[in-house]
């Protein structure tokens, strides 16, 4: 974000603080979508995705008067999302289903076949991770947390932070040989 805009959340967020549900709303409009994104990737699954959301969402708003910076508000609030994608999918103790969808690789001009296969198989070395493996790489890759946020998201140092997404990306690596 840019100076004015943080300026302009600073603001937003207090007025959702003091109950504005316009202000709140204003919220949900600007970090809704990368939520949700992250959570797709976590679940491997839009509709869970869209329930950790909407449940991160209420907690949010409960909890929005815990945000000591509000310039911090993203990663609070997609660490939220995070955890609740994680609880779902612990409750619900079941894999997400990957669902190959047919491309256009056979039409003239299409997609090379060899990437729909390298695709299909990040998707499965993907899917064997664990849900905290998939956050962690999501916060990184999609969210786009450097090692001080998601040190703060996961609880650990920045430095554990690094090693842990190094071995991790790592043994993706060493997978899709």
């Amino acid at each position: 974000m840019t100076g004015t805009a943080d300026h302009d959340m600073v603001q937003t967020v207090a007025s959702a603080v003091a109950g504005d549900e316009v202000a709140f709303a204003r919220i949900v409009s600007a970090y809704h979508g990368e939520m949700h994104r992250v959570c797709v990737f976590v679940c491997r699954d839009a509709a869970i995705a869209e329930e950790a959301v909407q449940a991160a969402w209420l907690i949010a708003w409960r909890k929005l008067r815990s945000v000591r910076d509000p310039e911090r508000l993203r990663p609070w609030l997609i660490s939220i999302s995070v955890n609740q994608a994680k609880d779902l999918l612990r409750k619900r103790r079941r894999r997400a289903e990957i669902e190959v969808v047919a491309d256009a690789s056979a039409e003239p001009g299409g997609r090379d076949p060899a990437t729909g296969v390298d695709s299909m198989d990040l998707e499965a070395a993907l899917e064997r991770l664990a849900p905290d493996e998939r956050a962690l790489l999501a916060m990184r890759y999609v969210a786009g947390f450097n090692a001080t946020e998601l040190s703060e998201a996961l609880g650990i140092s920045p430095s554990g932070t690094r090693s842990r997404l190094e071995k991790l990306v790592t043994g993706l690596r060493q997978e899709l040989r």
